[in-house]
């Protein structure tokens, strides 16, 4: 990862918002342009691309060879002095700050040793360039998502799924079984639904048993070097009721319009409404209450917005890694089915 490079692109966006530098909090974004993959960090970055990274003593030896190319401050007292120290080190006079990601204490804590330095509030920059993978991004998602397949097919198409086993006993089968596909960890909490269970969109574990009939939602993702996949399958256990094989040919016409409907600039507003439409149609509108997909990644797909269905949302960068989540969640059944991290 040529991450002097994501720094010099952050920079010329900085200039263009008259700025002289961005104080990073949010850890995502630190480890996008520094490599850094411990629990705290901080950098600061001016707008000709030279940056201080920082970080307190539990990591020193850790960001010695993860951060080799930066000037490095290593704190004990906490990181809003050094953060003003780092801006005027490197000649930053008004500096942008994370408004999404600084707490207000933080903002306070700042401000109070500010002294003449102007912080200005920005909105998510690093995130909008993360948003456009690069090769290497694109084959670490690649890498993430095969994990999660090779795990599906172990655990499920290998004839995991039996009557007895819990949802809390399944999703640890899962897990373990990406883990041996070459995955790092899982992408996030895993979501094993049984039954009436699989409506529910973002379901938590329970002891409850997996019985002859039931429908059985995965919600999933592996990890890969820090990037991650997420995947939704939904599957019948013995024969399902006639009314739920509906349903799943309903969701799978709105899977094809949503990605038919993808292409650089368009609205994602818009690709919600493409799939979205054919879930209306089939009477089944009042059981789709969240937007469509949401990025994926670094920093896990969790964390990034779904396009709201009335405006709001931005327009889909070539390169974008975008999961789709169609399907209406009925009781008595599940319905969404969603989509690796796509280019």
């Amino acid at each position: 990862m040529d991450h002097g490079l994501r720094r010099t692109h952050l920079g010329e966006r900085l200039t263009e918002l008259e700025v002289e530098g961005l104080v990073v909090t949010r850890l995502p974004n630190v480890r996008y342009l520094t490599g850094f993959t411990g629990s705290n960090a901080q950098v600061v970055v001016a707008a000709d691309g030279s940056a201080v990274f920082l970080t307190d003593g539990r990591y020193r030896a850790q960001s010695a060879h993860e951060v080799p190319d930066l000037p490095r401050t290593v704190y004990r007292q906490g990181y809003p002095q050094p953060l003003i120290d780092a801006c005027r080190t490197i000649g930053i006079g008004r500096a942008g700050f994370e408004r999404h990601a600084l707490t207000y204490e933080g903002w306070e804590q700042l401000i109070d040793r500010a002294q003449g330095l102007e912080l200005v509030p920005l909105g998510p920059q690093v995130e909008h360039l993360r948003r456009t993978k690069d090769h290497e991004e694109i084959a670490l998602i690649d890498r993430a998502q095969g994990c999660a397949d090779l795990a599906f097919d172990t655990t499920v198409l290998g004839g995991g799924l039996r009557e007895g086993v819990t949802e809390r006993a399944f999703a640890l089968v899962l897990e373990t079984a990406m883990v041996e596909a070459g995955a790092e960890d899982r992408a996030f909490d895993s979501i094993v639904a049984f039954g009436d269970h699989a409506a529910e969109p973002h379901h938590h574990l329970t002891d409850r048993e997996l019985v002859r009939g039931d429908m059985v939602k995965l919600d999933f993702g592996a990890r890969a070097d820090g990037y991650h996949s997420d995947i939704t399958r939904t599957v019948a256990f013995g024969e399902s009721d006639p009314r739920l094989r509906e349903i799943r040919d309903v969701v799978a016409a709105a899977q094809r319009a949503g990605i038919e409907a993808v292409r650089p600039g368009v609205s994602t507003v818009e690709v919600d409404a493409a799939a979205r439409s054919v879930i209306v149609d089939a009477g089944h509108g009042d059981a789709f209450p969240h937007g469509l997909g949401h990025g994926v990644g670094g920093g896990g797909g969790r964390g990034a917005g779904r396009p709201g269905r009335q405006g709001g949302g931005g327009g889909l960068a070539g390169g974008a890694g975008a999961p789709r989540a169609a399907g209406p969640a009925r009781p008595g059944g599940g319905g969404e089915s969603e989509g690796a991290g796509a280019k």
